[in-house]
């Protein structure tokens, strides 16, 4: 059985969840209180970040990694194209997110000026999806999931307006139709 230690408001565990209901896996839930984070946290990850994935005795933290295990472990469907040339611009979208969590993080502390770098980031992503309809490709995958959280977030709780990245914004209104992010948007809205 797998069992994911997560937080509602984590967007890195909001990742991990995004892809084990895109696999429709079962697995139990350890909330993890980010503002008083358990002592044994730090035996299942060192850095006592969340999300770590335990399946047995095996256990692993940080969000990127554990979606690429949960796409190696358990192929069906698949949140990768076959095409290896659509595989690694997806890949090269998911190494380079920070680009975008630098800025969202600034603002969240309250500089307005990463606004605007924000902004060059959804519309980096605006014309990514311009001629695809997801970040991964044809098909909803791994890079979606890697970027949901942040965008979602940024909407809700931080008023950023999509609306001049209508490219952005048509990826985000049909990927809320996938009952994934459906879940995180109504979690999102409880918090």
């Amino acid at each position: 059985m797998l069992t994911l230690y997560d937080a509602d408001r984590c967007p890195y565990c909001a990742r991990v969840r995004i892809v084990l209901a895109e696999k429709r896996l079962e697995y139990e839930t350890v909330v993890v209180n980010l503002d008083d984070r358990p002592a044994w946290i730090y035996e299942k990850n060192p850095l006592g970040r969340v999300p770590v994935l335990e399946e047995d005795v095996f256990v692993l933290p940080e969000s990127a990694v554990i979606n690429e295990y949960l796409e190696e472990r358990y192929p069906e469907p698949p949140l990768w194209p076959a095409d290896p040339a659509e595989r690694a611009a997806g890949r090269l979208l998911v190494e380079r997110f920070d680009q975008l969590s630098r800025p969202y993080y600034a603002l969240r502390r309250g500089d307005e000026e990463a606004r605007g770098r924000l902004d060059e980031e959804f519309a980096t992503l605006d014309a990514v999806l311009a001629d695809r309809l997801y970040l991964t490709g044809r098909d909803f995958g791994l890079a979606d999931a890697a970027y949901l959280p942040w965008i979602l977030r940024a909407e809700s709780m931080l008023g950023v307006d999509l609306d001049p990245h209508p490219a952005l914004a048509k990826w985000v209104a049909r990927t809320r139709e996938r009952p994934s992010v459906a879940a995180e948007t109504v979690l999102l809205a409880a918090l």
